[in-house]
């Protein structure tokens, strides 16, 4: 019986981490992990101990950004039910913030959290935080340097009700009975129930490939029956996946009826990491029959675009494979430098390629160029002249700045564009790169129409560490009830490149930014899986089962700036959330790969 009440509950702990020179920059330590403790022994890292909350930068009155960390996080229980987590927000290397600001969240399940506008305790740097429940009210208690002081509210978000100083009373230090997370600086815990803890371990953890269902038997009348037959593989949360079996059928006599027992192996990823070197920005596109493969091509110094084409998108990354040029340097039309990250979409019932384009001066503008009816997708002479994109009054999509990285959301019987803006960029007045969005003009593709509005910028300090400012390479998927649109922040050829998420109803107004919600934590990470670093500007493709997958570049450690193509599965989990760091080991389970299947030829 014993043993059975103390499974009932766990321990959640929220901590940050000491920061490693070229491994975990001060953005990423100074964020707030969370831990569990199942066993009564060990805390286990949530989310690959990368961080699940992280602190926003201010804007300053030049439209910069003035970059944050946080420290001392601290966990509590919410008076209507649920927690709060609080922490004292710092500049970025960790140095005490002189605006004494608070960070805190409300979260029901330390899975989804709402975050509250950062407020001042007082004046002068916090030191120290703790926070309590008093009655239906809070208490702050707060160290600065000139003291120690309380401040009650009776409600969160809520306006102060007193501030008095008070004696600080030291706690304890969080103890680990085994061991804490690796480089922890350890906050508090709060008990919670051990199932949630199991939840929160698959929730931010890996799922895995756990069994293999396939039909006992089935008819048939040809080879391609049994080609058809896909196994069902189980994950470790309940999900499941189609996958695609390579059956062998050379036991099988069509022209004979009977019964025959045939195996088969699990097709799996095919795509080992890397695919490819020196290719930034991977589009994977089916189109009448073939697929096709457009990237930008760091080896040529980012100059022309170059497609593949092939049967299957594995075929792509065959060695040797062809790469044809469909739009070259061109002095004369002012295509000189930055060919960068062209996307092919399907407008108006017509195909288009959106891409950016520099001339003589440096400055990467947004265009688009139609495929001519009838035209081969390989051959250059059959597509039209770029046009650059432009308002819907016709001005410059920017007066000044750069704009790249535009794509295509279609959603709801309407089209919309998402790209990304960027302004002084190596200047004291660099904004970031910053992500607008727009309805399109399906009949002219290359005008909007409506005003640009600002969708996402890199406020948070995954997206805007170390110099880098990054929001861009937005992309698109869409189901019956959500429209995802991927995009990217930190470093475009570096280890901290991550995919950060934006989420809307398809049957929304997709260009009102208020109709979207923006994750707090990116969804793809350089811990997310092993020997892949930097992983972002990724697009998205499905396969003839209906499974999607990512195509994204990455680097293949901490040190290298060499960008490589990778493509992953994207799993579906038991809540039908979207899952991006499944291993090809752990998306097909190398012990359940082989199945069997009995045939019945009539």
């Amino acid at each position: 019986m014993e043993g059975i009440l103390k499974r009932q509950t766990a321990a959640l702990l929220v901590y940050t981490r000491e920061p490693k020179p070229g491994t975990i920059p001060c953005g990423l330590a100074y964020a707030v992990h969370l831990a569990v403790c199942r066993d009564g022994r060990t805390y286990e890292p949530l989310n690959q101990n990368y961080g699940v909350l992280f602190a926003p930068a201010d804007i300053t009155p030049d439209n910069t950004l003035d970059t944050k960390s946080l420290k001392t996080p601290c966990v509590f229980p919410l008076a209507e039910g649920g927690w709060g987590i609080a922490a004292i927000r710092t500049q970025e290397m960790g140095e005490p913030d002189s605006a004494c600001r608070v960070l805190v969240w409300k979260t029901k399940d330390f899975m989804t959290f709402t975050a509250l506008a950062p407020f001042a305790l007082g004046t002068g740097p916090v030191q120290a935080l703790r926070v309590c429940r008093r009655g239906s009210g809070y208490v702050f208690a707060w160290q600065t340097a000139s003291g120690s002081y309380e401040t009650l509210f009776s409600s969160l978000p809520g306006t102060a009700i007193e501030t008095k100083s008070a004696a600080w009373n030291a706690e304890e230090k969080e103890e680990a009975v085994d061991g804490l997370p690796e480089g922890a600086a350890p906050g508090n815990s709060t008990a919670i129930d051990a199932s949630l803890a199991d939840k929160l371990a698959l929730y931010w953890g890996e799922l895995s490939h756990c069994a293999t269902r396939v039909p006992a038997s089935v008819s048939a009348g040809c080879a391609e029956d049994v080609k058809a037959v896909a196994a069902t593989a189980v994950y470790t949360d309940g999900s499941t996946a189609p996958q695609k079996v390579d059956w062998d059928l050379s036991g099988i006599d069509f022209t004979k009826p009977g019964e025959y027992t045939v195996r088969g192996t699990l097709h799996g990823n095919q795509y080992p990491f890397p695919l490819t070197h020196g290719t930034g920005d991977p589009v994977i596109v089916p189109w009448e029959g073939k697929y096709y493969l457009l990237f930008t091509n760091d080896t040529l110094n980012d100059v022309g675009f170059y497609v593949c084409e092939a049967d299957t998108p594995e075929e792509l990354f065959r060695p040797g494979i062809e790469q044809h040029l469909i739009l070259p340097y061109d002095e004369e039309k002012g295509h000189v430098q930055t060919f960068w990250a062209p996307e092919f979409h399907i407008v108006g019932g017509e195909p288009y390629i959106f891409f950016a384009i520099s001339g003589k001066v440096w400055g990467p503008q947004c265009h688009v160029m139609h495929l001519r009816r009838g035209g081969s997708f390989i051959d250059p002479a059959s597509w039209e002249e770029p046009k650059r994109l432009v308002r819907a009054d016709g001005a410059p999509l920017a007066e000044k700045g750069i704009t790249l990285d535009m794509t295509v959301i279609q959603a709801g019987g309407r089209a919309y564009v998402a790209w990304s803006y960027r302004n002084g960029i190596n200047s004291p007045l660099d904004t970031g790169s910053m992500i607008y969005i727009a309805a399109l003009n399906e009949e002219k593709p290359w005008m909007l129409a409506s005003e640009p509005r600002l969708l996402t910028r890199p406020i948070l300090s995954w997206e805007n560490m170390q110099g880098t400012i990054n929001n861009e390479g937005p992309h698109p998927f869409v189901t019956e009830d959500c429209v995802y649109l991927s995009y990217s922040g930190g470093a475009a050829n570096g280890y901290t490149y991550v995919v950060g998420m934006l989420t809307a109803d398809p049957h929304d107004d997709l260009s009102d930014p208020a109709n979207w919600h923006k994750s707090l934590t990116p969804v793809l990470h350089y811990q997310s899986v092993a020997g892949e670093y930097g992983p972002g500007h990724n697009s998205f493709f499905r396969d003839d089962l209906g499974n999607l997958w990512i195509a994204f570049h990455g680097e293949v450690s901490y040190e290298s700036h060499e960008r490589c193509a990778g493509i992953r599965r994207v799993h579906f989990d038991t809540d039908g959330r979207p899952r991006f760091n499944l291993s090809p080991e752990r998306d097909v389970n190398p012990a359940l790969r082989e199945v069997s299947l009995r045939v019945t030829v009539k």
